[in-house]
C-alpha cells in the first residue's frame, strides 16, 4: 500500500478551505451601502453649471425645508442606465430629485435625458468631476438624500432600483422625521 504525501493531500485541502470561504461570503446578507463622512454633515457646495437650458440648482436648493435627493449619474454609465426608471418613479411620486451630471459630454446627456426622461428638478453638469470629489463619489452612479436643512442623511453607491422598498423609501422617511 502506498503512503500519501502530505504534499499530495495540502493543495486540495487549501483548495477546499478557499471554496469554503467564497461560498460563506456569497451566502451572507451583504450591505451595499458605504459609509460617507458627509452623512451628517452639510451637503458638498455646488458650483450651478447648467446642462443646456435645463434648470440649475445650487447649495440654497438643498436647504429649502423639503426633503430629497441628489443623483450622480452621466450617460455612459450603464447602472445610471437601469437605475434612471427608479428615479423617474421618485419624481413621479413627488419626491424632489437633483442631478450631478458627471464627466460627460452635454450633448450625450441631454440625449440620454431625452429618450429615458428626465426626472430632474433641476441639474448641474461636473465637467471636470472636481463636484463628484466632494461628495466623495467612488462610482457611478451613485445617490445621496438630503434632509430639509441641507444635511447629508444616507449615501448609497450602485443603482437604486434594487434597493428602493428595502433601502431608498425607509431613508427617505428616515430623513423627513
Amino acid at each position: 500500500m502506498a503512503k500519501l504525501s502530505p504534499l499530495m493531500i495540502a493543495p486540495p485541502l487549501v483548495f477546499a478551505g478557499i471554496a469554503g470561504l467564497f461560498a460563506v461570503g456569497l451566502t451572507q446578507d451583504n450591505d451595499d451601502s458605504i459609509t460617507s463622512a458627509l452623512v451628517g454633515q452639510l451637503a458638498p457646495e455646488i458650483v450651478a453649471t447648467p446642462l443646456g437650458e435645463l434648470p440649475v440648482f445650487d447649495s440654497a436648493a438643498l436647504a429649502d425645508g423639503e426633503v430629497k435627493i441628489v443623483n450622480i449619474w452621466a450617460s455612459w454609465c450603464p447602472p445610471c442606465r437601469a437605475e434612471h426608471p427608479a428615479l423617474m418613479d421618485l419624481a413621479a411620486d413627488g419626491v424632489p430629485v437633483y442631478g450631478i451630471n458627471k464627466s460627460d459630454n452635454d450633448a450625450n446627456a441631454q440625449a440620454f435625458l431625452a429618450e429615458l426622461g428626465d426626472p430632474f428638478a433641476a441639474i448641474v453638469t461636473d465637467t471636470n468631476g472636481r463636484q463628484s470629489l466632494d461628495w466623495g463619489v467612488v462610482a457611478l452612479p451613485e445617490t445621496f438624500i438630503i434632509d430639509g436643512d441641507g444635511v447629508v442623511t444616507f449615501r448609497f453607491a450602485g443603482p437604486i432600483h434594487r434597493v428602493m422598498e428595502s433601502t431608498i423609501l425607509p431613508e427617505l422617511a428616515l430623513a423627513a422625521e
